[in-house]
């Protein structure tokens, strides 16, 4: 069996798969009694190829708007700007200049002309009734009306499926549909030939029977939905931070509404269609929506940002302009309803389980049927009568195809792909309980086969709260992790080494000091942000001030690949200094000079760098994060040059950096001087000043390509905790365990019917288990099997077990044991009652031994099942009353067993039983439970 699962299924990922791959595996899964049913939480291929499509011919259209759009900019910046927009009256009324489609066209075509006709961004900002430093209002009144005028960031959504369409799913059964023709024959002939009630009690039983298995199917899938509903509205929980109301805050993206600021860094997908503001080095990541790999610079002269993109590499803030479905990304996302995952490795070893047992199912069902006509017409043709059939036998012989098809229910187990559904579905409920939220559902088995867990200390070996305890400052290392010893650390220091730190802290920073609701002070940014400004709070410094005493001129984000981030800032009097952050050795390497205990700045010599060095190492050894802070004083050489130094140095001169206005004025001047002409000319056609003020700067730096983990990650620990990690790869490994134990009972079930169905039509020409019988048999092995097992809470003890890899073989040597055990112990049990039964027990009557085969059956059904929470411990105890679900599903297995047998008897075939024969059928099915526990102590391989 394994050898067919790797040869006709291996090939299929676990994620991001061929399509071709998944139709070839679903083409070889033939035998399905309810498509629709059995892949309904995985991809609709269909609507996934035609939803590529248009997201192609979508993409195609709105690269070749972009392209057209940069084409004309040229032609348009030549041409006399006029408006011809007149603002809609209801806009006007609600207090703004301009509508929300005008708005997106800007956005989404890059439209520079209609940028500009509106004033450009300042000229939007007004006219949206907002400000770049304060935000927009949050009282109630304005948050609707602009909510009214411009709509909600959210995308529309297919309404929810309601039980009844999961009814109406259920129904589509195709045995279901055979088994209710033939109860639908079998009311008609009988009620023709014994009258009505009697004749239709056989035809209203199968129906009964057909209805009890729609309705618990239906609602069992009913609440899955409703759980990957609210799984799926936990994922879309994301928070961005904007300015309203003069504070920055954490909003929901939901919330977000054009007129909104909003702060953007390396990582964080733009939440909204919006314009760049201010900011710095900001790169885009266009792919999702262009397929384009290269990245986009975003900036003034091209400011426009596109709901979806990621920011590759910068920080910028950016003002809103379109929400929800006016968005590229939301008229994109409206052709993406086709829902579904990829299947999971384990759904797709299931379903090839499947295929092998249907297959087999199919075949003895076609041979009992087989057989059972055979009897019957041998003994008709004994009889003479073989010409004449009277309506009894007719019923017989639809019976007896009843028979065959309710074996073809029970054999194909359509509950095996489905309860790795229910399994994952209850796995990530119970994670996101435990702060980790699964983005995908292939990610829990992923989790569960892993075998190393590589991690990052901070946050998740730690609380993921960061503060400064020591400081190496002016050379020597202090104690800092309380507020009085930061005090004392500022006092005892020199007064300038005290200033250039705040400066470097409060200016070289992405993190930020606002001051919330209440006067309320917050640090925004991340753990190591944070413990630094937590820092230099404590020794004295005031943020808003530092940040107001000079401009920030120039930013270089901190990324991965530099491991250090930088800023340059100016200072009064044209003074311009550049401040850098990083790891200690790396920026340690780069510096030349260093602060000494009097506040001098004097050269960095061996003994000295040595010194550093050690610190920087004791620091470490203690399990601290280092960082080094360094600054450098900034170049005015250029203009304080010579007439004759110039006229040396410009012809060797290739790339000037950070030059202000006049140093480029003094180059083209002395250009003009050497060589007597005009070098540039600026646009409106004038020579008074140069026109290299676009192109004048060059600057290397390395680009990230790496997407935001949470993004790209299946798996998010919300609690950076690295005891959460373990859980997952917990819950992962108990969602592949179940899942075994679920096939163990299952599969149990399965050969045990089908042998002893087949057996008896063999040697004695009927059957004992009826449809209506089988398909209650059904219903226990496949959907409250699947409610009871599927949902077990991970042991303690899984952590000590050997991950089982993607490969491994799913229905291992210790399950083919407990499963050809338990069936030959039910096989002998059942036989022995059909051919000694009546002898043994004194009975008399065939319904009442087929009664007392049928309750022994799920008997040994609800013990075993008992038996299958654990495939190799003795102690199957553990832990069951903590399962409410287990419990409740044996309990109703056991309350609907008893009505069966006691009220439901000319429905189901059965007659009611004494105290004796169910004190027997219970003791029967109890056995199974010792017997499991023997077969525990033979010892097989693991595989």
């Amino acid at each position: 069996m394994e050898n067919y699962l790797n040869e006709n299924f291996g090939d299929v990922k676990p994620k991001n798969s061929s399509d071709e791959a998944l139709q070839r595996w679903r083409k070889l899964c033939w035998i399905v009694k309810n498509p629709k049913r059995r892949f309904r939480f995985t991809a609709n291929l269909t609507k996934r190829s035609e939803a590529e499509a248009i997201r192609r011919s979508n993409q195609e259209k709105f690269r070749v708007a972009v392209l057209v759009s940069q084409a004309a900019l040229q032609f348009i910046n030549g041409l006399k700007l006029s408006s011809e927009y007149t603002v809609p009256e209801e806009v006007r009324k609600a207090g703004f200049e301009i509508c929300p489609d005008e708005l997106g066209s800007i956005v989404e075509g890059h439209d520079v002309k209609k940028l500009k006709i509106h004033g450009g961004t300042e000229g939007l900002t007004e006219k949206l009734c907002t400000s770049i430093t304060s935000g927009i209002g949050t009282s109630e009144d304005l948050l609707s009306v602009r909510k009214e005028i411009y709509g909600i960031n959210q995308f529309t959504e297919s309404p929810s499926r309601g039980f009844w369409l999961f009814v109406w799913e259920a129904l589509q059964d195709t045995t279901l549909m055979i088994l209710a023709a033939c109860a639908f024959v079998s009311l008609i002939v009988g009620i023709l030939m014994e009258g009505w009630p009697i004749g239709a009690h056989d035809g209203l039983g199968i129906v009964a029977s057909i209805l009890l298995v729609v309705f618990v199917t239906a609602t069992s899938d009913y609440r899955q939905s409703l759980q990957f509903k609210d799984l799926d509205a936990e994922k879309k929980k994301i928070v961005v931070q904007v300015t309203r109301d003069k504070m920055r805050q954490k909003i929901s993206i939901f919330d977000l509404l054009p007129g909104d600021i909003v702060h953007l860094g390396i990582g964080d997908q733009v939440p909204a269609d919006g314009l760049f503001l201010s900011g710095f080095s900001v790169l885009i990541d266009e792919s999702s929506l262009t397929g384009e790999s290269e990245p986009i610079c975003v900036n003034v002269e091209h400011p426009f940002l596109l709901s979806g993109t990621k920011v590759q590499d910068g920080s910028c803030k950016m003002l809103v302009t379109t929400v929800g479905m006016r968005t590229q990304w939301g008229k994109l996302m409206a052709t993406l309803s086709e829902g579904g995952d990829d299947e999971t490795p384990l759904q797709v070893k299931l379903n090839g389980v499947a295929t092998i047992i249907g297959k087999i199912g199919l075949f003895f069902a076609v041979i009992t049927f087989a057989v059972l006509v055979q009897g019957l017409a041998t003994r008709k043709l004994q009889d003479g009568s073989h010409w004449a059939w009277t309506g009894e036998e007719l019923m017989s012989v639809l019976e007896y195809f009843a028979v065959a098809v309710t074996i073809v229910v029970v054999a194909v187990p359509e509950g095996l792909p489905l309860a790795v559904t229910l399994s994952l579905a209850f796995a990530m409920k119970k994670m996101m309980n435990d702060k980790a939220l699964v983005r995908n559902l292939a990610a829990c088995e992923t989790m569960g086969s892993a075998t190393t867990i590589c991690s990052d200390k901070t946050g998740t070996l730690t609380t993921n709260h960061m503060t400064v305890v020591k400081a190496c400052i002016c050379g020597k290392a202090r104690d800092v992790n309380c507020s009085d010893a930061a005090r004392y650390l500022a006092s005892s220091i020199p007064e300038s080494a005290v200033r250039i730190l705040l400066q470097s802290i409060f200016t070289n920073t992405g993190g930020e000091i606002v001051v919330g609701k209440g006067n309320k002070t917050e640090i925004l940014g991340s753990p190591t942000e944070t413990a630094l400004l937590e820092f230099g709070l404590a020794l004295g410094g005031d943020f808003q001030k530092e940040r107001q005493a000079s401009d920030v001129v120039k930013v270089e984000p901190f990324n991965s690949t530099k491991k250090r981030m930088g800023v340059v800032i100016e200072l009064s009097g044209e003074h311009f200094r550049a401040h850098c952050k990083g790891a200690s050795e790396i920026v340690l390497a780069a510096c030349d000079k260093y602060i000494n205990k009097d506040g001098d700045v004097v050269p960095l010599d061996e003994a000295s760098t040595s010194h550093l060095n050690n610190i920087i190492e004791e620091f470490a050894s203690e399990a601290l994060r280092t960082l080094c802070l360094a600054y450098l004083e900034i170049g005015p050489e250029f203009r304080e040059k010579s007439e004759e130094e110039l006229l040396k140095l410009i012809p060797n001169l290739q790339v000037m950096a950070r030059s202000s206005p006049m140093d480029k004025h003094t180059l083209v001047r002395n250009l003009r001087t050497m060589f007597q002409e005009v070098v540039a000319v600026t646009g409106d056609g004038t020579n008074d000043a140069p026109a290299l003020h676009e192109a004048d700067i060059g600057l290397a730096m390395g680009i990230s390509g790496t997407e935001v983990a949470k993004e790209s990650a299946d798996v998010i620990i919300l609690d950076d905790n690295f005891s959460t990690i373990v859980t997952v790869a917990k819950w992962g490994r108990s969602v592949y365990i179940n899942i075994q134990k679920f096939v163990q009972f299952q599969l149990t079930v399965n050969v045990v019917a089908l042998i002893v169905n087949f057996l008896s039509a063999c040697l004695t020409g009927n059957a004992p288990l009826t449809a209506v019988q089988l398909l209650w048999v059904n219903m226990i092995m496949d959907t409250l099997g699947a409610l009871a097992l599927a949902t077990e809470p991970p042991q303690d003890d899984l952590m000590k077990r050997t991950p089982v890899g993607r490969k491994g073989n799913f229905i291992s040597n210790v399950m083919w044991r407990n499963i050809l055990g338990q069936s030959l112990y039910q096989l002998v049990i059942i036989w022995c009652l059909q051919t000694k039964g009546k002898t043994m027990f004194d009975i008399d009557s065939d319904l009442t031994l087929n009664t007392l085969i049928f309750n022994t059956f799920v008997f040994c059904q609800v013990f075993n099942e008992i038996s299958s929470r654990e495939m190799e411990k003795i102690d199957v105890f553990t832990g069951i009353l903590k399962n409410y679900v287990f419990v409740g599903v044996l309990t109703c297995t056991v309350v609907f067993q008893v009505i069966i047998i006691e009220l439901l008897g000319t429905f189901a075939d059965t007659t009611p039983l004494n105290w004796s024969q169910w004190f027997v059928s219970i003791v029967l099915g109890f056995l199974g439970m010792p017997i499991a526990a023997a077969l525990k102590m033979i010892p097989v391989g693991a595989h």
